[in-house]
């Protein structure tokens, strides 16, 4: 897979540089904290010339340097329940299909903390070069399993202690007057859809966010919102 861009490289740099293969500098490359980190982690450094290598991209703004890492890695989903289950909550995305969503949704869970994600192996976006490149770093930082079922899934989730609640567009509780039970599970659906008729019958609670206009946020925002609430929740809970 390929890093593009100065925050992507600089978290991976930080956070798990032995995940790096190689990097790939421009001959005028000056970030001099970039610099160091590369000389101190002693990966091997390519000159990144008009002719570039096979599977870079051109119409992306790289500032410069690029690096060449391992796929991404996840998580069973055994393991992400049981690092969750006591201080954290699950993001379930069903059959999110758009990798700019799925990026902005690593980088929420990664800035609010203590959230893992789960996406489906089917009809869904997988871990790409273009989600690293949205997510700035937040791979380094939060857990993703990919499961096959997401009822049963849910069900494994709900026999752990979780409680289990879905963001529909409408028809649910006022985010603002809700509150949650942890642990907690969250559940959002495709861009098109929503959740699923199925999934949908696993949530103990459906909530949706009050708009103003007749108007509905994309799922990304829509993440960014309801996560931030409950992490708010989930602090005060613990007072």
């Amino acid at each position: 897979m390929l890093l593009y861009g100065k925050n992507s490289i600089a978290e991976r740099l930080k956070a798990n540089p032995k995940t790096i293969r190689k990097i790939f500098l421009l001959k005028d490359f000056d970030d001099s904290a970039i610099l160091h980190l590369i000389k101190k982690a002693g990966i091997t450094v390519k000159e990144l010339k008009k002719s570039q290598p096979a599977g870079i991209r051109d119409d992306v703004n790289n500032q410069g340097v690029i690096a060449e890492v391992d796929e991404f890695s996840y998580s069973s989903f055994d393991d992400l329940l049981d690092s969750q289950k006591e201080n954290g909550s699950l993001i379930f995305l069903d059959r999110l299909c758009d990798p700019q969503n799925l990026g902005s949704i690593m980088r929420t869970a990664a800035c609010l903390g203590d959230f893992g994600i789960v996406i489906s192996k089917h009809k869904a976006c997988p871990v790409t070069d273009t989600v690293l490149r949205v997510a700035c770093g937040a791979e380094n930082y939060v857990k993703m399993a990919v499961v096959s079922n997401f009822p049963t899934a849910m069900l494994e989730a709900k026999r752990s202690g979780f409680w289990i609640a879905g963001a529909v567009a409408e028809g649910g509780q006022d985010l603002r007057k809700v509150s949650f039970a942890f642990p907690l599970c969250i559940v959002l659906g495709s861009e098109e859809k929503g959740v699923r008729y199925g999934v949908d019958k696993q949530l103990d609670l459906r909530v949706t966010i009050p708009m103003a206009a007749p108007l509905s946020f994309n799922v990304g925002v829509a993440a960014a919102v309801v996560c931030y609430e409950i992490a708010k929740q989930r602090v005060e809970s613990r007072k």
